[in-house]
């Protein structure tokens, strides 16, 4: 069965770290046949439930807002991007994501940097942070999907490689 990756915040430049038989680009605006037009964190992907083996984020997560008031609610763009890299990845599908993080200047001088991740921020998103009765904050804060792996530091980049379980 062919393999398809997805590559948010492309550009008019989709990349295939996965080199999966199909790519496909989302990006804000659909600048070409393979790019689809979605506003990531605000509006669902444009995927099925568990359709895609391979999600890609390059220089994206970093300008997704942590909260913001939209459509008379406040909203957690990054936590609801999360979310849908998990609920469009297959079991055991792949997340690959690198980004400018704490505490390297990088992840600052871009005023369009709204997003600040350090080697702590994935935490929430595999189950290991929790609050001292217990609970799992990445839940408390709505994060709905669950992932295992790993982080590596890239020079001033923080490169996130998950794995979405699904039971």
């Amino acid at each position: 069965m062919p393999t398809v990756a997805v590559d948010l915040g492309c550009g008019g430049c989709p990349r295939n770290h996965f080199e999966a038989d199909e790519l496909i680009g989302v990006d804000a605006k659909p600048l070409a046949d393979d790019i689809k037009g979605c506003k990531v964190g605000y509006e669902p992907l444009p995927f099925e439930d568990s359709s895609v083996d391979y999600v890609t984020a390059y220089d994206f997560l970093e300008h997704l807002p942590r909260v913001m008031y939209y459509k008379d609610e406040f909203i957690s763009p990054f936590i609801s991007t999360m979310n849908e890299i998990w609920r469009i990845l297959k079991p055991n599908g792949l997340f690959h994501g690198l980004t400018p993080a704490y505490p390297h200047p990088e992840a600052f001088q871009d005023p369009t940097h709204v997003n600040f991740i350090t080697d702590k921020t994935l935490g929430y998103f595999v189950g290991a942070v929790k609050c001292q009765a217990g609970n799992d904050l990445g839940e408390l804060y709505g994060f709905t999907g669950k992932f295992k792996g790993t982080q590596a530091w890239r020079r001033f980049y923080l490169e996130w490689n998950l794995e979405a379980i699904k039971e």
